[in-house]
């Protein structure tokens, strides 16, 4: 009796039921995950933003040094350079201006202030600029001379230098090479068709 009664009882919760609230809780979780990021890139939008100014000033014949871009991901990411990006910490408040080297990652700045990260990404730019400059000067090109998309140079003909003693002999081996292995070959020839040969 007590058997019949127990198995007239529904169960408390099915396993359909269970599978739909964990779907319902998945999708929340996955809604909450895309709000945070939406809010992530909207503020690192309006961290770009206020970077304009700053990349306005940056002059043309270097402009090729930056490649300043928002990228949408998992982390989203405002990238000033190939090394340089800024980020949200896990607050989601807190911005973070990071710099990629040899020796890992490294923190340049880091505030929930963003005029404090302008401010850092402004004396990162400048000092990829100076040491452009003292690079181009240590290879003795003028900072000028070098531009983002130089122009044609009209062609002349490059001057001949006078030739050395090493050059003439550097061209001499070739030349004597080859007339040892033509040497060669008419011998080989003259040995497998005698009839061929001058009498």
């Amino acid at each position: 009796m007590d058997d019949e009664r127990l198995r007239g009882e529904t169960p408390g919760l099915s396993l359909r039921e269970a599978i739909r609230a964990a779907r319902m809780e998945a999708a929340e979780r996955s809604g909450v995950i895309v709000e945070l990021r939406d809010a992530t890139l909207a503020r690192l939008s309006m961290l770009n933003e206020l970077l304009d100014p700053v990349f306005a000033q940056v002059p043309l014949e270097h402009v090729d040094l930056f490649d300043r871009g928002l990228m949408p991901g998992e982390i989203p990411r405002l990238f000033i350079d190939m090394v340089a990006h800024v980020t949200l910490a896990r607050d989601r408040r807190t911005y973070r201006f990071l710099q990629d080297t040899r020796s890992g990652r490294h923190v340049l700045a880091e505030s929930t202030n963003p005029n404090d990260i302008v401010d850092a990404v402004t004396r990162y730019i400048a000092r990829r600029l100076i040491a452009r400059e003292q690079a181009m000067v240590g290879a003795g090109v003028p900072p000028e001379m070098e531009a983002a998309s130089p122009q044609p140079a009209p062609h002349h003909p490059a001057p001949t230098a006078p030739a050395t003693a090493e050059s003439r002999r550097g061209s001499a081996l070739p030349f004597l090479l080859g007339l040892i292995l033509g040497a060669l070959a008419m011998v080989a020839l003259a040995a497998l068709y005698p009839e061929f040969t001058v009498r």
